[in-house]
């Protein structure tokens, strides 16, 4: 048979066991929680990076889209003016071509 006693003070030592499980159980949960809060400012901190990195490319291409196309109007008006040029020299040609004819059946 236990004396009262004695398994009063088991009882008492089952709830101080479970108190400092509990406390060790918070203290383990609160290290959890810190640690979920220190990985999701990581990989916040890491999207971060990213999304400036891709920020950066994307000015690059706007930069790089806007010289093309500039470079595009200027090649496009330059075509047209060696285009006209070639009509003009052609017009010439065959305007000499006529008149070396004109002139061979004069003689």
């Amino acid at each position: 048979m236990i004396p009262r006693n004695a398994s009063t003070d088991h009882a008492k030592g089952d709830s101080w066991r479970f108190a400092i499980d509990s406390a060790g159980l918070r203290l383990y949960i609160d290290i959890m929680a810190e640690d979920g809060k220190n990985m999701f400012e990581h990989e916040l901190k890491r999207l971060e990076k990213r999304v400036d990195a891709l920020v950066r490319v994307c000015d690059q291409l706007q930069d790089e889209n806007k010289s093309l196309k500039q470079r595009q109007d200027t090649l496009t008006a330059e075509r047209a003016t060696l285009l006209q040029k070639n009509e003009q020299v052609r017009a010439r040609v065959e305007a000499m071509i006529g008149r070396l004819k004109a002139m061979e059946q004069g003689s």
